[in-house]
């Protein structure tokens, strides 16, 4: 008999084991303790368990493996924990040009009919971006059709501009990266529309969590126990992600953010545990 999952909207959807492998191997397990997790899950979940359960049995079974675990949280509710502005925008502009993009931020570019301020301008084999970043607080809030046909609008009006001399940056496509799903309106519109396109879960090959894994870049969010007001004094430093506070001497970034030294130390120290582990 088949056993069915309760998602946070309420809906229910049958219990993927393959899900939760998936989950796993993100979180660096290798596929044998991930089919091994798996397994104790798919013996242990009941009708209508909900899925934040599904996913702190995955962190508790996980942490026997990975010590490193109990210092992080979920990926997908880490990026939803960012600030939009500027923190979620700068985090997005790294994760281009670590991926081979040269990236232009918050550019203001003249279209036949007014000026547009776009997230970024990126390049990569010979090829001109503007870049629509789009972020929300709640994971499972997709990202619309109404982003869609505003990037596909501001792309035309700045493609005029340049045909008029208005602006002098000749831009071949659009892009939108996002922390959620695109719907599947979205979806369609833009592929319809030739707009490239980086969320949760899309592309297959090539979408957020796959980008972040492959060079290690996850935010500050992803250290657990992060509170506001030191994340914003760390984001004030410049620093959004694990990556770089670990580069960082603790004395050097106690007079840059006021935040004490030991804090510092111990930060650090969990957060070069959490990448050490997802190498």
């Amino acid at each position: 008999m088949a056993v069915f999952v309760t998602k946070v909207d309420g809906t229910k959807q049958v219990f993927d084991r393959e899900k939760v492998v998936r989950t796993c191997l993100r979180m660096g397990a290798t596929r044998e303790i991930a089919e091994k997790i798996a397994e104790n899950i798919e013996m242990t979940v009941y009708d209508g368990i909900e899925t934040k359960k599904i996913l702190k049995m995955i962190f508790g079974q996980l942490g026997k493996y990975k010590p490193a675990v109990k210092h992080q949280i979920d990926l997908r509710k880490a990026l939803s924990l960012m600030k939009p502005k500027p923190d979620f925008e700068r985090f997005i502009q790294i994760l281009l040009s670590e991926h081979g993009y040269k990236v232009t931020p918050n550019q203001i570019i003249r279209g036949k009919c007014v000026e547009h301020e776009v997230d970024a301008v990126a390049r990569k084999n010979g090829e001109t971006y503007i870049v629509e970043v789009k972020h929300h607080f709640s994971y499972h809030t997709p990202t619309g059709l109404d982003v869609s046909r505003i990037t596909r609008a501001v792309f035309e009006d700045v493609t005029e501009g340049f045909k008029l001399g208005l602006n002098n940056l000749k831009i071949d496509k659009a892009m939108i990266v996002c922390n959620t799903k695109l719907s599947e309106h979205a979806k369609r519109y833009a592929k319809c529309r030739g707009i490239h396109h980086i969320g949760w879960g899309s592309p297959p090959n090539r979408n957020l969590q796959t980008m972040i894994e492959e060079k290690k870049l996850h935010p500050l969010t992803y250290l657990k126990g992060l509170n506001t007001a030191t994340r914003e004094k760390l984001a004030s430093a410049g620093i959004v992600l694990l990556k770089q506070l670990t580069a960082k001497n603790p004395e050097e970034l106690r007079r840059e953010t006021g935040i004490r030294k030991e804090t510092l130390k111990l930060m650090i120290e969990k957060a070069g545990a959490i990448l050490s582990e997802n190498a």
